[in-house]
């Protein structure tokens, strides 16, 4: 729950909103803590596709507040379950039945089952790993990609399993 007052700024713990802290290496590789202002959380969604691909090839969230903002952005449940319901969609427009049904002609379209397992990796509770979320992001944005042009150079079934791979490390 969010309440106003005036200049006063309160929120639920579990939403780290405009502020919050996060664990930063230092220039001797210790870890620090700093604070998140509300700029960075304004930059990090600017800057979404270039921190989502640089997450998604495996950038740690500690080396930039930048990174690490956008990892809590990628990593919340919200944007998980709006990535989840995403991909349903992209199941059900494709005439794939929702996670969690069989389908008859499983056999058939091999990628569209594990997108299904994806999507409910990306709406199970608890944390996940940015990496797996960041792939998603990226595959799900990438208008001229594999999974929405035919003639894209990329293998889906590749991307696919990378992103399982990297959600269930």
């Amino acid at each position: 729950m969010t309440t106003t007052t005036g200049n006063t700024y309160t929120r639920s713990p579990a939403d780290p909103g405009p502020t919050g802290h996060v664990l930063l290496r230092d220039d001797l590789g210790r870890l620090t803590l700093r604070r998140l202002r509300p700029w960075h959380w304004l930059r990090a969604r600017c800057a979404a596709a270039r921190l989502d691909r640089e997450l998604a090839a495996g950038a740690s969230p500690e080396t930039s507040a930048l990174l690490a903002t956008r990892a809590m952005q990628l990593t919340s449940m919200k944007f998980r379950r709006d990535l989840a319901t995403n991909l349903q969609r992209i199941l059900a427009a494709a005439g794939q039945p929702p996670a969690g049904r069989p389908s008859p002609t499983a056999g058939v379209h091999p990628p569209r089952i594990p997108l299904a397992m994806l999507a409910g990796s990306l709406a199970a509770p608890g944390p996940v790993p940015v990496r797996g979320v960041a792939l998603i992001s990226q595959l799900l944005a990438d208008g001229a990609g594999p999974l929405y042009q035919e003639a894209c150079g990329d293998d889906l079934g590749n991307i696919i399993e990378k992103a399982t791979r990297a959600l269930t490390v």
